[in-house]
Protein backbone atom coordinates (compact mmCIF):
# COMPACT_ATOMS: atom_id res chain seq x y z
CA UNK A 1 0.00 0.00 0.00
CA UNK A 2 2.65 2.31 0.89
CA UNK A 3 4.65 1.65 -2.18
CA UNK A 4 1.68 2.25 -4.47
CA UNK A 5 -0.06 4.59 -2.91
CA UNK A 6 -3.02 3.06 -3.46
CA UNK A 7 -5.56 2.77 -0.39
CA UNK A 8 -6.32 -0.58 0.92
CA UNK A 9 -9.26 -1.25 3.48
CA UNK A 10 -7.92 -3.14 6.83
CA UNK A 11 -9.17 -4.22 9.98
CA UNK A 12 -8.11 -2.43 13.36
CA UNK A 13 -7.36 -5.37 14.26
CA UNK A 14 -4.85 -5.53 11.62
CA UNK A 15 -3.34 -2.44 11.54
CA UNK A 16 -2.78 -3.34 15.57
CA UNK A 17 -0.48 -6.27 14.55
CA UNK A 18 1.30 -4.46 11.43
CA UNK A 19 2.26 -1.63 14.04
CA UNK A 20 3.40 -3.96 16.76
CA UNK A 21 5.40 -5.78 14.84
CA UNK A 22 6.97 -2.66 13.86
CA UNK A 23 8.04 -1.82 16.72
CA UNK A 24 9.10 -5.20 17.79
CA UNK A 25 11.61 -4.67 15.34
CA UNK A 26 12.68 -1.54 16.14
CA UNK A 27 11.27 0.44 12.40
CA UNK A 28 9.21 3.07 14.62
CA UNK A 29 8.72 5.63 11.25
CA UNK A 30 7.18 2.86 9.81
CA UNK A 31 5.05 2.08 13.07
CA UNK A 32 4.38 5.91 12.96
CA UNK A 33 2.92 5.27 8.77
CA UNK A 34 1.16 2.46 10.54
CA UNK A 35 -1.00 4.51 13.08
CA UNK A 36 -1.76 7.50 10.82
CA UNK A 37 -2.84 5.71 8.28
CA UNK A 38 -5.06 3.10 10.88
CA UNK A 39 -6.34 5.89 12.45
CA UNK A 40 -7.69 7.37 8.91
CA UNK A 41 -9.68 3.94 8.51
CA UNK A 42 -10.79 3.93 12.02
CA UNK A 43 -10.54 7.25 13.70
CA UNK A 44 -12.30 5.98 16.60
CA UNK A 45 -10.20 2.47 17.58
CA UNK A 46 -8.84 3.40 21.25
CA UNK A 47 -5.95 0.81 20.43
CA UNK A 48 -4.79 2.25 17.82
CA UNK A 49 -4.95 5.74 19.99
CA UNK A 50 -3.04 3.46 22.83
CA UNK A 51 -0.38 2.52 20.24
CA UNK A 52 0.11 6.38 18.90
CA UNK A 53 0.52 7.12 22.78
CA UNK A 54 3.50 4.51 22.95
CA UNK A 55 5.33 6.28 19.69
CA UNK A 56 4.75 9.58 21.63
CA UNK A 57 6.42 7.88 24.71
CA UNK A 58 9.30 6.53 22.75
CA UNK A 59 9.79 9.61 20.98
CA UNK A 60 9.82 11.65 24.29
CA UNK A 61 6.55 13.60 23.21
CA UNK A 62 5.50 13.10 26.87
CA UNK A 63 2.98 15.66 26.89
CA UNK A 64 1.82 15.01 23.73
CA UNK A 65 1.05 11.48 25.06
CA UNK A 66 -0.53 12.79 28.30
CA UNK A 67 -2.91 14.55 26.86
CA UNK A 68 -3.92 11.82 24.42
CA UNK A 69 -4.61 9.44 27.09
CA UNK A 70 -6.54 11.81 28.98
CA UNK A 71 -9.21 12.08 25.84
CA UNK A 72 -9.20 8.21 26.11
CA UNK A 73 -9.84 8.34 29.70
CA UNK A 74 -12.51 10.37 29.25
CA UNK A 75 -14.26 7.72 26.77
CA UNK A 76 -12.80 4.38 28.28
CA UNK A 77 -11.65 5.46 32.36
CA UNK A 78 -10.88 1.57 33.53
CA UNK A 79 -9.14 0.19 29.94
CA UNK A 80 -5.69 -0.99 32.38
CA UNK A 81 -3.60 0.29 28.66
CA UNK A 82 -4.49 3.64 30.13
CA UNK A 83 -2.81 3.39 33.61
CA UNK A 84 -0.29 1.49 32.30
CA UNK A 85 0.95 4.15 29.59
CA UNK A 86 0.41 6.74 32.27
CA UNK A 87 3.01 4.93 34.80
CA UNK A 88 5.18 4.46 32.12
CA UNK A 89 5.34 8.51 31.44
CA UNK A 90 5.96 8.65 35.34
CA UNK A 91 8.68 5.48 35.19
CA UNK A 92 10.14 7.87 33.02
CA UNK A 93 10.22 11.03 34.92
CA UNK A 94 11.62 9.31 37.40
CA UNK A 95 8.63 8.91 39.60
CA UNK A 96 8.38 5.38 40.16
CA UNK A 97 6.20 5.09 43.27
CA UNK A 98 3.41 6.85 41.60
CA UNK A 99 4.12 4.48 38.72
CA UNK A 100 3.85 1.63 41.24
CA UNK A 101 0.31 2.74 42.35
CA UNK A 102 -1.17 3.09 38.64
CA UNK A 103 0.02 -0.22 38.11
CA UNK A 104 -1.92 -1.44 41.00
CA UNK A 105 -4.62 -0.06 40.01
CA UNK A 106 -4.30 -1.60 36.69
CA UNK A 107 -4.54 -5.12 38.04
CA UNK A 108 -8.23 -4.37 39.09
CA UNK A 109 -9.11 -3.91 35.19
CA UNK A 110 -6.49 -6.80 33.50
CA UNK A 111 -7.28 -9.58 32.28
CA UNK A 112 -4.06 -10.56 32.07
CA UNK A 113 -1.90 -9.18 34.66
CA UNK A 114 1.54 -11.06 34.12
CA UNK A 115 2.58 -7.97 32.64
CA UNK A 116 2.06 -5.49 35.14
CA UNK A 117 3.57 -7.54 37.58
CA UNK A 118 6.82 -7.60 35.62
CA UNK A 119 6.23 -3.66 34.98
CA UNK A 120 5.67 -3.37 39.38
CA UNK A 121 9.04 -5.29 39.58
CA UNK A 122 10.58 -3.38 37.40
CA UNK A 123 9.56 0.23 39.75
CA UNK A 124 10.70 -1.47 42.83
CA UNK A 125 14.51 -2.46 40.95
CA UNK A 126 14.60 1.23 40.26
CA UNK A 127 13.64 1.84 43.70
CA UNK A 128 15.81 -0.16 45.13
CA UNK A 129 13.40 -2.37 46.96
CA UNK A 130 14.60 -5.60 45.83
CA UNK A 131 12.29 -7.64 48.20
CA UNK A 132 8.84 -6.34 46.74
CA UNK A 133 10.20 -6.88 43.27
CA UNK A 134 11.62 -10.43 43.35
CA UNK A 135 7.48 -11.37 45.06
CA UNK A 136 6.22 -9.54 41.63
CA UNK A 137 8.70 -10.91 39.56
CA UNK A 138 7.97 -14.59 41.47
CA UNK A 139 3.78 -14.12 40.71
CA UNK A 140 5.38 -14.29 37.09
CA UNK A 141 6.72 -17.38 37.37
CA UNK A 142 4.02 -18.77 39.20
CA UNK A 143 1.73 -18.35 35.93
CA UNK A 144 4.75 -19.20 33.40
CA UNK A 145 7.68 -21.14 34.80
CA UNK A 146 9.72 -20.62 31.28
CA UNK A 147 9.56 -16.74 31.87
CA UNK A 148 13.47 -16.61 31.80
CA UNK A 149 13.14 -13.16 32.00
CA UNK A 150 11.14 -12.66 35.38
CA UNK A 151 13.55 -15.70 36.45
CA UNK A 152 16.90 -13.50 35.66
CA UNK A 153 15.39 -10.68 37.94
CA UNK A 154 14.15 -13.16 40.91
CA UNK A 155 18.39 -14.04 41.13
CA UNK A 156 19.51 -10.54 40.42
CA UNK A 157 17.19 -9.36 43.34
CA UNK A 158 18.59 -11.97 45.87
CA UNK A 159 22.10 -11.38 44.71
CA UNK A 160 21.88 -7.29 44.76
CA UNK A 161 20.88 -8.78 48.71
CA UNK A 162 23.84 -10.40 48.75
CA UNK A 163 21.18 -13.56 49.66
CA UNK A 164 22.85 -16.61 47.85
CA UNK A 165 21.41 -19.04 50.39
CA UNK A 166 17.70 -17.90 49.15
CA UNK A 167 18.39 -18.06 45.76
CA UNK A 168 19.70 -21.67 45.96
CA UNK A 169 16.61 -22.10 48.25
CA UNK A 170 14.31 -20.94 45.53
CA UNK A 171 16.14 -22.18 42.36
CA UNK A 172 16.30 -25.56 44.36
CA UNK A 173 12.48 -25.44 44.59
CA UNK A 174 12.26 -24.43 41.03
CA UNK A 175 13.73 -27.37 39.67
CA UNK A 176 11.85 -29.29 41.44
CA UNK A 177 9.24 -28.47 39.20
CA UNK A 178 11.30 -27.63 36.13
CA UNK A 179 14.49 -30.19 36.49
CA UNK A 180 15.09 -29.59 32.09
CA UNK A 181 15.75 -25.83 32.55
CA UNK A 182 19.32 -25.22 31.58
CA UNK A 183 19.12 -21.37 32.88
CA UNK A 184 18.02 -22.37 36.40
CA UNK A 185 20.92 -25.30 36.81
CA UNK A 186 23.11 -22.02 35.29
CA UNK A 187 22.26 -19.61 37.63
CA UNK A 188 21.89 -22.33 40.61
CA UNK A 189 25.86 -23.32 39.53
CA UNK A 190 26.45 -19.36 40.15
CA UNK A 191 25.28 -19.03 43.26
CA UNK A 192 27.73 -21.94 43.94
CA UNK A 193 30.38 -20.55 42.69
CA UNK A 194 29.64 -17.29 44.71
CA UNK A 195 29.70 -19.45 47.89
CA UNK A 196 32.60 -20.64 46.55
CA UNK A 197 31.09 -24.19 46.65
CA UNK A 198 32.78 -25.34 43.46
CA UNK A 199 32.35 -29.00 43.44
CA UNK A 200 27.94 -28.50 43.61
CA UNK A 201 28.69 -25.35 40.97
CA UNK A 202 30.62 -27.68 38.85
CA UNK A 203 27.46 -29.94 38.77
CA UNK A 204 25.06 -27.32 38.26
CA UNK A 205 26.88 -26.39 35.09
CA UNK A 206 27.11 -30.79 34.05
CA UNK A 207 23.31 -30.77 34.16
CA UNK A 208 23.11 -27.17 32.16
CA UNK A 209 25.09 -28.25 29.26
CA UNK A 210 23.69 -31.73 29.37
CA UNK A 211 20.24 -30.84 28.79
CA UNK A 212 21.28 -27.83 26.11
CA UNK A 213 24.48 -29.18 24.48
CA UNK A 214 25.17 -25.33 22.57
CA UNK A 215 24.42 -23.08 25.71
CA UNK A 216 27.81 -21.26 26.02
CA UNK A 217 26.94 -19.93 28.95
CA UNK A 218 26.99 -23.33 30.82
CA UNK A 219 30.75 -23.98 28.61
CA UNK A 220 32.06 -21.00 29.90
CA UNK A 221 30.94 -20.80 33.50
CA UNK A 222 31.84 -24.35 33.91
CA UNK A 223 35.22 -24.08 32.42
CA UNK A 224 35.85 -21.29 35.20
CA UNK A 225 34.53 -23.34 37.87
CA UNK A 226 37.34 -26.26 36.67
CA UNK A 227 39.89 -23.27 36.96
CA UNK A 228 38.74 -22.87 40.96
CA UNK A 229 39.03 -26.65 41.13
CA UNK A 230 42.60 -26.77 39.66
CA UNK A 231 41.40 -28.94 36.51
CA UNK A 232 43.37 -26.79 34.23
CA UNK A 233 43.25 -28.99 31.03
CA UNK A 234 39.44 -29.84 31.47
CA UNK A 235 38.94 -25.64 31.58
CA UNK A 236 40.92 -25.33 28.26
CA UNK A 237 38.83 -28.03 27.00
CA UNK A 238 35.27 -25.91 27.61
CA UNK A 239 36.48 -22.98 26.80
CA UNK A 240 37.40 -24.61 23.79
CA UNK A 241 33.89 -26.07 23.13
CA UNK A 242 32.03 -22.43 22.95
CA UNK A 243 35.01 -21.56 20.92
CA UNK A 244 33.74 -24.32 18.07
CA UNK A 245 29.98 -22.66 18.94
CA UNK A 246 30.31 -19.49 18.21
CA UNK A 247 32.51 -16.66 17.33
CA UNK A 248 35.43 -16.77 18.87
CA UNK A 249 36.04 -13.81 21.87
CA UNK A 250 39.31 -12.62 23.20
CA UNK A 251 37.90 -13.36 26.79
CA UNK A 252 38.08 -17.02 25.86
CA UNK A 253 41.51 -16.85 24.57
CA UNK A 254 42.55 -14.82 27.67
CA UNK A 255 41.13 -17.71 29.84
CA UNK A 256 42.99 -20.33 28.07
CA UNK A 257 46.37 -18.39 28.12
CA UNK A 258 46.06 -18.17 31.48
CA UNK A 259 45.00 -22.06 32.55
CA UNK A 260 48.30 -22.96 30.15
CA UNK A 261 50.46 -20.43 31.93
CA UNK A 262 49.26 -21.78 35.47
CA UNK A 263 50.10 -25.04 33.46
CA UNK A 264 53.51 -23.87 32.87
CA UNK A 265 52.84 -24.54 29.46
CA UNK A 266 54.06 -20.73 28.06
CA UNK A 267 54.45 -21.01 24.30
CA UNK A 268 51.22 -21.85 24.01
CA UNK A 269 49.97 -19.59 26.84
CA UNK A 270 51.44 -16.59 24.61
CA UNK A 271 49.79 -18.05 21.35
CA UNK A 272 46.32 -17.30 22.86
CA UNK A 273 47.21 -14.27 24.62
CA UNK A 274 47.99 -13.04 21.24
CA UNK A 275 44.94 -14.35 19.75
CA UNK A 276 43.08 -12.05 21.94
CA UNK A 277 44.82 -9.15 21.27
CA UNK A 278 44.40 -10.10 18.07
CA UNK A 279 40.50 -10.39 18.05
CA UNK A 280 39.90 -7.65 19.91
CA UNK A 281 43.31 -4.80 20.41
CA UNK A 282 41.45 -3.27 23.25
CA UNK A 283 41.54 -5.87 25.76
CA UNK A 284 44.06 -4.36 28.10
CA UNK A 285 44.04 -7.37 29.60
CA UNK A 286 45.25 -9.49 26.69
CA UNK A 287 48.00 -6.81 26.22
CA UNK A 288 48.92 -6.98 29.85
CA UNK A 289 48.86 -10.79 30.16
CA UNK A 290 51.16 -11.04 27.12
CA UNK A 291 53.52 -8.60 28.40
CA UNK A 292 53.70 -10.33 31.85
CA UNK A 293 54.49 -14.14 30.13
CA UNK A 294 57.63 -12.47 28.27
CA UNK A 295 58.74 -10.65 31.42
CA UNK A 296 58.02 -14.13 33.44
CA UNK A 297 60.74 -15.32 30.56
CA UNK A 298 63.07 -12.48 31.23
CA UNK A 299 62.51 -11.98 27.79
CA UNK A 300 61.86 -7.64 28.09
CA UNK A 301 62.93 -7.02 24.76
CA UNK A 302 59.88 -8.61 23.52
CA UNK A 303 57.69 -7.46 26.16
CA UNK A 304 58.81 -3.90 25.60
CA UNK A 305 57.70 -4.70 21.88
CA UNK A 306 54.13 -5.58 22.68
CA UNK A 307 53.49 -2.75 25.29
CA UNK A 308 54.53 -0.53 22.46
CA UNK A 309 52.03 -1.96 20.70
CA UNK A 310 49.47 -1.57 23.47
CA UNK A 311 50.42 2.43 23.76
CA UNK A 312 49.67 2.76 20.08
CA UNK A 313 46.55 1.15 20.24
CA UNK A 314 45.69 3.40 23.17
CA UNK A 315 47.99 5.96 24.67
CA UNK A 316 45.97 7.02 27.24
CA UNK A 317 45.44 3.63 29.58
CA UNK A 318 47.75 4.05 32.29
CA UNK A 319 47.31 0.13 33.16
CA UNK A 320 49.89 0.22 30.10
CA UNK A 321 52.27 2.76 31.41
CA UNK A 322 52.57 1.45 34.45
CA UNK A 323 53.43 -1.76 32.43
CA UNK A 324 55.85 0.03 30.57
CA UNK A 325 57.85 1.90 32.95
CA UNK A 326 58.33 -1.46 35.21
CA UNK A 327 59.76 -2.66 31.51
CA UNK A 328 62.05 0.45 31.19
CA UNK A 329 63.86 -0.18 34.89
CA UNK A 330 64.21 -4.09 34.08
CA UNK A 331 66.00 -2.72 30.81
CA UNK A 332 68.19 -0.02 32.84
CA UNK A 333 66.31 2.81 30.69
CA UNK A 334 65.55 4.99 33.35
CA UNK A 335 64.88 8.25 31.91
CA UNK A 336 61.70 6.59 29.80
CA UNK A 337 60.94 5.15 33.37
CA UNK A 338 60.10 8.62 34.22
CA UNK A 339 58.33 9.51 31.78
CA UNK A 340 55.97 6.71 32.14
CA UNK A 341 55.57 7.38 35.16
CA UNK A 342 54.69 11.14 35.03
CA UNK A 343 52.42 10.31 32.18
CA UNK A 344 50.41 7.57 34.27
CA UNK A 345 50.12 10.71 37.31
CA UNK A 346 48.66 12.97 34.03
CA UNK A 347 46.23 10.16 33.60
CA UNK A 348 45.20 9.81 36.90
CA UNK A 349 46.80 6.90 38.13
CA UNK A 350 48.14 8.65 41.91
CA UNK A 351 48.19 5.49 43.96
CA UNK A 352 51.05 5.52 46.31
CA UNK A 353 53.32 3.04 44.44
CA UNK A 354 53.56 4.91 41.56
CA UNK A 355 54.74 8.22 43.55
CA UNK A 356 57.28 5.81 45.09
CA UNK A 357 58.66 3.85 41.83
CA UNK A 358 59.17 7.20 40.41
CA UNK A 359 60.60 8.79 43.28
CA UNK A 360 63.04 5.92 43.90
CA UNK A 361 64.01 6.05 39.86
CA UNK A 362 64.20 10.07 39.98
CA UNK A 363 67.00 9.60 43.49
CA UNK A 364 68.66 6.97 41.25
CA UNK A 365 69.21 9.50 38.33
CA UNK A 366 70.81 11.83 41.07
CA UNK A 367 67.42 14.59 40.65
CA UNK A 368 66.88 15.33 44.18
CA UNK A 369 64.87 18.12 43.78
CA UNK A 370 62.42 16.57 41.63
CA UNK A 371 62.22 13.45 43.78
CA UNK A 372 61.59 15.56 46.83
CA UNK A 373 59.33 17.40 44.50
CA UNK A 374 57.05 14.46 43.88
CA UNK A 375 56.89 12.68 47.68
CA UNK A 376 55.72 16.22 48.94
CA UNK A 377 53.15 15.85 46.43
CA UNK A 378 52.36 12.46 47.67
CA UNK A 379 52.30 13.41 51.43
CA UNK A 380 49.13 15.73 50.76
CA UNK A 381 47.11 12.28 49.85
CA UNK A 382 48.79 9.83 51.61
CA UNK A 383 49.47 11.44 55.08
CA UNK A 384 50.44 9.22 57.41
CA UNK A 385 52.66 6.81 55.30
CA UNK A 386 56.08 5.69 56.21
CA UNK A 387 56.94 4.56 53.18
CA UNK A 388 56.99 8.62 52.04
CA UNK A 389 58.13 9.71 55.27
CA UNK A 390 61.56 7.52 55.30
CA UNK A 391 62.73 8.26 51.77
CA UNK A 392 62.27 12.42 52.70
CA UNK A 393 64.08 11.95 55.41
CA UNK A 394 67.00 10.26 53.52
CA UNK A 395 66.30 13.22 50.75
CA UNK A 396 66.03 16.32 52.82
CA UNK A 397 69.37 15.57 54.68
CA UNK A 398 71.37 14.92 51.48
CA UNK A 399 69.86 18.28 50.28
CA UNK A 400 71.33 19.30 53.38
CA UNK A 401 68.43 20.24 55.49
CA UNK A 402 68.79 17.89 58.72
CA UNK A 403 66.23 19.50 60.95
CA UNK A 404 63.69 18.30 58.30
CA UNK A 405 65.08 15.26 57.75
CA UNK A 406 64.99 14.46 61.43
CA UNK A 407 61.37 15.14 61.45
CA UNK A 408 60.57 12.83 58.90
CA UNK A 409 62.45 10.32 60.19
CA UNK A 410 60.90 10.99 63.64
CA UNK A 411 57.18 10.44 61.47
CA UNK A 412 58.11 7.28 59.79
CA UNK A 413 59.24 5.35 63.38
CA UNK A 414 56.00 6.53 64.72
CA UNK A 415 54.61 4.95 61.78
CA UNK A 416 56.05 1.66 60.99
CA UNK A 417 59.92 1.42 63.05
CA UNK A 418 60.35 -1.73 61.25
CA UNK A 419 60.42 -0.21 58.10
CA UNK A 420 63.40 1.91 59.02
CA UNK A 421 66.07 0.06 56.98
CA UNK A 422 64.67 1.60 54.01
CA UNK A 423 66.84 4.69 54.58
CA UNK A 424 70.00 2.13 54.73
CA UNK A 425 69.10 0.64 51.44
CA UNK A 426 68.38 3.87 49.46
CA UNK A 427 70.39 6.05 51.88
CA UNK A 428 73.42 4.19 53.13
CA UNK A 429 75.15 7.69 53.71
CA UNK A 430 72.41 9.16 55.21
CA UNK A 431 71.38 6.09 57.82
CA UNK A 432 75.11 6.25 58.93
CA UNK A 433 75.34 9.59 60.29
CA UNK A 434 75.49 9.94 63.52
CA UNK A 435 72.35 12.37 64.59
CA UNK A 436 70.04 9.56 62.54
CA UNK A 437 71.30 6.83 64.98
CA UNK A 438 70.79 8.16 67.70
CA UNK A 439 67.20 8.92 66.90
CA UNK A 440 66.41 5.51 65.74
CA UNK A 441 68.55 4.00 69.15
CA UNK A 442 66.60 6.69 71.38
CA UNK A 443 63.47 5.53 69.71
CA UNK A 444 63.48 1.93 70.10
CA UNK A 445 64.75 2.61 73.89
CA UNK A 446 61.80 4.60 74.15
CA UNK A 447 59.51 2.23 72.72
CA UNK A 448 60.83 -0.65 75.23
Amino acid sequence: MLKTNNVYFFDATEFEDIIQHYLNIGKHSLAKKAVQLGLEQHPGSIDLKLLKVELFIFEDRLETAIQLLSEIEAVEPHNDEVFIQKATILSKNRKHEEAVVLLKRSLEFAEDPVDIWAMIGMEYMYLDDYENARLNFAKCIDVDYEDYSSLYNIIYCFEMQDNYEDAIRFLNSYLDENPYSEVAWHQLGRQYFELKMFKEALTSFDYSVLIDEGFIGGYLEKAKTLEQLDRYEEAIENYLITLELDDPTAYAYVRIGECYEKLAIFETAIKYYKKAVYEDPLLDRGWVLLTNAYCEAENYHKAIYYINKALQIDDSNFIYWRKYADINIKLEFYEEAVKAFYKCLDLGDEEIEIYIALADVLLFLGEFDDALKILIKAKKTYKEFAEIEYRLCGLFTILSKKEYGLTHLKNGLAIDFDYHNIVKDLYPTVFGAKEIKEVIKNFQKAVK
